[in-house]
This record gives C-alpha cells, sequence and structure tokens, in this order.
C-alpha cells in the first residue's frame, strides 16, 4: 500500500480530551476517529489490525474444534427476563448496560451484549441426544452496552467487536474438557498478538456460573486489580483473591467501657486518637440489599470487598442484585448513626455479615452508635451476633498467599479475555436438555468464553509504545514493513524504490510505501508514529553506503543490506520477528 492513496492522515498534537496512551496514539496515527462517546470508527489501517486479531482468533478456534455461527444483535426482551437456574436475578436486572427499544409493534427488545440467551435456545432446538455432544460454536460480532461511563480509548466502549464461544456438553467431565481446549486457545492467541499477560481466578459477575477465569494483560492503564502469589505463581482479581488474615494475640476478654472519641470518624482518626492498631478496631460498612439492611463487619485494617459481599449474601439467601450503600434514610429508620455503628444491640430486621478476620483476635474497639463516642473491648459472642460469617475482605499487597503462605503482590491489568463455566444456570431455565444414553433427559451443560477484540488492539498500544509511537508486535501490525523512500524525485531514487516496492509485494510483505515528496524529518516521523515492527530506507546516502538501511521499530541502530539481498533479508527479520511474537 502507498500513503499517498492511504485514506488516513497523522496529527501532530495529542488529540483534546484523550482519553489515554491508545487512544491518543491510534487517534494521532490515523487508526481510529471517535464519533461520540465510545463509539469508534475503523480507518484502514486500525481494521487491518482488527482483522489481523480476528484471524488469529479465528484459526484458535477452529484448531480447538470450534464452529463459528452468526447471532442477532436485536433479541427480544423476554428471553433476557428469564431467572437463571440459580434463582438469581434474571438478566434483564441483573445488567445494567442493556441497550433497550421497542420495535414498532411496542415489542420490548434489546441490542444484545452477550448470547448465552440466543445460543442456548439454538442448542435447544440442535442438540437432542448425548451422541450430539459436544458442541462448540462461536462468532465475531459487533456487540453493545450502554456504558454510563465509556473510558481508556478502547479499553471501554459502547460498541465494540467481540469473539464469544459457548459450550455444550453432557457431563462436568466433558465441560472441563472444553474449559481446558478453549484455555489453552487463549494462551496460544495472546502469545501469537505478542502480549503479556497473567491467568488468573476470577468472580462470573452478572454472566454467573461456577467457575471463571480472566486472562489480565500487565499494564498501568488497566482498569482493574488483580493479586499474584511472588512462590507459587497463584492469581486472582481483587474480587476473587483469597488471603491468609494475619493472627491476632488472643487477651483475656475485658469489660465493656465506652469512651469519648471526639472527631474520631475514620479508622486511622480512632486508631491515632486511642493509640491502637487498626487491626483492633471494627470496620462497619451498612448497605441495602433485597429490601433490608446490611452491615457489613470486617477488622479495621482491611476494606471491605463489595464482590465478594454481593456474592455472600446470595449464598445467604438475601437478593443482593440492588445492593447500595444504604441511604441517609435507610440509617435513620434502622436507627444507625453514620461513623459511629457496630454490631452492637442490633436487632434481627438487621442482618449482621462479618469476615473471618473478626475470628481472630479479641477485645476491639467498635462505634457506641452515638455521635464522637465508642466502646471498647468488644467480643463475639458475648457482645452482638454474627448471622453469617464469610470471606468479604479484599486482598492487598503484602499479604499472605492462601496457597502457599508466600506473598501476594498487586499488579494493574486489563482483562484480555474471560473464560466461564456455566453449567446449567441457562439450559435449566431454557429447558435445553439432551437424552442420555439410558434415555434419561438431561440439560446441557455450557461454559462461555469472550475475547474483546478492539481491546486487545489497545492493550498492544498500551504495553507496546514509547515517547514516539506505536510499536506494533509482527503478529497484528498493519503492515510488516515500513518502506520509506527519501530523495524519490531525485536521481534514480524514484525508480530504485518503486521496484524494491514491486519485489517485496511479490515475495509476499506486506509493505507500506511511503512515496510521498516530503522531508525526511516528516516520513521518520510518520513512520515512528505508527509503529510498523520494522523500517526499511532507502535514500541517495543509503545508496551510497551500499543498500538500504533496515531497523526493527524497537531498535535505536540501523544497519546497511545490500540492495540486491534486502527482500530476503527483510523476510528473514519478519519470520523471526513472529516466532518472537
Amino acid at each position: 500500500m502507498r500513503i499517498s492513496q492511504q485514506l488516513t492522515t497523522t496529527l501532530r498534537e495529542v488529540p483534546r480530551e484523550s482519553e489515554g496512551v491508545n487512544q491518543e496514539l491510534l487517534v494521532r496515527a490515523g487508526f481510529v476517529r471517535q464519533l461520540t462517546s465510545g463509539v469508534y470508527s475503523f480507518l484502514p489501517l486500525g481494521n487491518r489490525v482488527i482483522q489481523k486479531i480476528s484471524t488469529i482468533v479465528r484459526e484458535e478456534m477452529n484448531r480447538a474444534g470450534s464452529q463459528e455461527v452468526i447471532m442477532p444483535v436485536i433479541q427480544p426482551r423476554d428471553i433476557w427476563e428469564v431467572k437463571p437456574a440459580d434463582g438469581g436475578p434474571s438478566r434483564a436486572e441483573g445488567v445494567d448496560v442493556l441497550f433497550n427499544l421497542k420495535d414498532r409493534k411496542g415489542r420490548n427488545m434489546v441490542l444484545g451484549p452477550t448470547h448465552e440467551e440466543v445460543v442456548t435456545l439454538l442448542a435447544k432446538e440442535f442438540v437432542r441426544s448425548y451422541r450430539d455432544l459436544p458442541q462448540l460454536v462461536y462468532q465475531i460480532q459487533v456487540k453493545l452496552r450502554d456504558e454510563p461511563r465509556p473510558r481508556g480509548g478502547l479499553l471501554r466502549t459502547r460498541e465494540f467487536l467481540m469473539k464469544d464461544l459457548y459450550s455444550f456438553d453432557a457431563n462436568e467431565e466433558g465441560m472441563d474438557k472444553s474449559y481446558r481446549a478453549i484455555s489453552q486457545a487463549y494462551n496460544a492467541i495472546f502469545n501469537r498478538c505478542g502480549l503479556r499477560f497473567i491467568v488468573i481466578q476470577a468472580d462470573s459477575g452478572a454472566i454467573g456460573g461456577k467457575d471463571s477465569q480472566e486472562f489480565i494483560a500487565i499494564t498501568d492503564a488497566g482498569e482493574d486489580d488483580a493479586v499474584e502469589c511472588d512462590t507459587c505463581g497463584y492469581a486472582a482479581n481483587t474480587e476473587k483473591a483469597e488471603f491468609v488474615r494475619s493472627e491476632l494475640a488472643q487477651e483475656p476478654e475485658a469489660a465493656l467501657e465506652e469512651v469519648h472519641t471526639p472527631n474520631a470518624t475514620s479508622i486511622e482518626d480512632l486508631a491515632a486518637f486511642l493509640n491502637i492498631s487498626a487491626a483492633k478496631t471494627m470496620k462497619v460498612v451498612c448497605y441495602g440489599a433485597g429490601g433490608k439492611m446490611i452491615l457489613a463487619t470486617v477488622r479495621g485494617d482491611l476494606d471491605v470487598n463489595e464482590v465478594k459481599l454481593t456474592n455472600a449474601l446470595r449464598r445467604a439467601g438475601i437478593p443482593s442484585s440492588d445492593l447500595h450503600l444504604a441511604t441517609a434514610e435507610e440509617l435513620q429508620r434502622a436507627g444507625i448513626v453514620a461513623g459511629f455503628t457496630s454490631p452492637l444491640d442490633k436487632g434481627k430486621d438487621i442482618f449482621i455479615m462479618a469476615d473471618t478476620s473478626l475470628k481472630s483476635g479479641n477485645n476491639f474497639v467498635a462505634g457506641a452508635n452515638r455521635v464522637d463516642y465508642h466502646v471498647k473491648n468488644v467480643n463475639y459472642p458475648r457482645d452482638f451476633r454474627v448471622d453469617a460469617w464469610e470471606d468479604i475482605a479484599s486482598a492487598y499487597d503484602g499479604a499472605r498467599c492462601a496457597n502457599c503462605g508466600g506473598t501476594l503482590h498487586v499488579v494493574r491489568g486489563s482483562e484480555l479475555g474471560h473464560i466461564f463455566k456455566l453449567g446449567t444456570r441457562y439450559s435449566i431455565p431454557f429447558g435445553a436438555t439432551f437424552l442420555d444414553a439410558q434415555g434419561n433427559e438431561q440439560p446441557l451443560l455450557m461454559g462461555c468464553y469472550g475475547i474483546g477484540i478492539g481491546r486487545l488492539m489497545a492493550i498492544a498500544v498500551e504495553q507496546s509504545h514509547d515517547e514516539k509511537g506505536i510499536i506494533w508486535p509482527f503478529g497484528i501490525a498493519p503492515y510488516q514493513l515500513a518502506l520509506v523512500g527519501l530523495d524519490l524525485d531525485k536521481g534514480d531514487n524514484g525508480q530504485l524504490a518503486e521496484q524494491l516496492y514491486q519485489d517485496l509485494q511479490a515475495a509476499g510483505i506486506e509493505v507500506l510505501f511511503d512515496d510521498r515528496i516530503e522531508s525526511a524529518g516528516v516520513k521518520f516521523n510518520d513512520a515512528d508514529l505508527l509503529g510498523l515492527p520494522l523500517r526499511a530506507v532507502l535514500s541517495k546516502r543509503s545508496l551510497k553506503n551500499g543498500g538500504i538501511e533496515l531497523k526493527l521499530r524497537s531498535q535505536k541502530e540501523s544497519r546497511i543490506v545490500p540492495l540486491a539481498e534486502a527482500v530476503q533479508v527483510i523476510q528473514h527479520e519478519i519470520q523471526q520477528g513472529l516466532k518472537q511474537d
């Protein structure tokens, strides 16, 4: 491709309201343009990257035994209102980013952010017997989510391209096999895309299911925190991570003592005022959920994890899809004084969920339920009840690993892909069953597996760039080689550059030829900004030195390659680069 014919221009200035490195560089380099918040056009260069990633994804999905389909974007809302098998809220209730609309007949419709319901109905129609299993189907399709705050450039958008795959199996063993196969395929995909990532245990969120894993790219621009053990390799997102609570010494139980603690409305203020460690205090956060007041109680040196709390309440039989911090009105109705409450003297109408950290140690300091007062020497079960003990605290940097006792470290990352074991969450309510070998009707066991194609593009930029621009991995670069011709209107330079361009194309090399009549500075700056992994310069100086100047985008120094050997040497560099990706 010739740059002179390319439908794009580069920008020297950083776009106003840039939302991160990926958006800044992709816009400046002419890969994308923003239409409105969270909605982008992919220009020819950007589309080539998307197609490269999609091809890698297709190859690995097909290799894993999956079949490609296309399912409808527009879906009747009533299939989203079906309650799941575990009795939780319907997805219409639990997914707050649904685009809702009505057709001309007044029927409620949605624009699909995922396709679990649709694919389950397809499986219900076509899978009749255990002999039809396993089945794996996938699509690469535009999804739409009414994100309240699109951010991070292409990391969180309202319209995006996604690969979603769904597996159907007859039993747990088959579901595990499908899960492992797609997990291996995901590793292959992200390695081929030249990305650095870890695999972590994750919460299943609104999609549901019993087990899930996230593939996380390590980047400072990430939206998520994860923890990783420095000894055994255990990794999980903070919504799921297990850790060992530090042990506190057990003291003789002392009598309750109310103390005046003026202006001590935070754990830090309280600990400093009483000259004690935060671990000797009780932290209480008040929530509303399922029409009840919830007291989430943890040790003062820890923080409440709302995802863990949501799941724990669901296990306790309390609907938690509407979990929210208690309002002033709700606190007043419950007789709770904000900033100074505790589990002391609470009636049965208030549900008390306690973290297991409070099983270690005693004689805690807790709120007295009146302004500027706390109570010392609070002990369980003498002084308060607990309705449910659960892990509802967030892991933190430096915590002990529950797996091996090593040290957990917090890392910042962005989700590349997510895989779930859904089990019968969708098949039972939709009646998707099959006949087993004994002729008995059984529900299908499902898995679902997602990859955001545009996110991969954005994350590649976040992970691989410098002050000059993007540095594309060979596997997903829009072109493999930037051919920069200088002084093309002088002597034989233009003819030689044109012939080299033709020879490279004939050899099957993806080359972007800068054939513009521009200064060397403009062309080099654009080449660095676009970030193609390999650059060849043909100029009067290079020819005088014996050929072309060749360098990797990631390197500072170039080398001279004889013009007669240029095609062969470039082919070799590309092959080596693809292997390293």
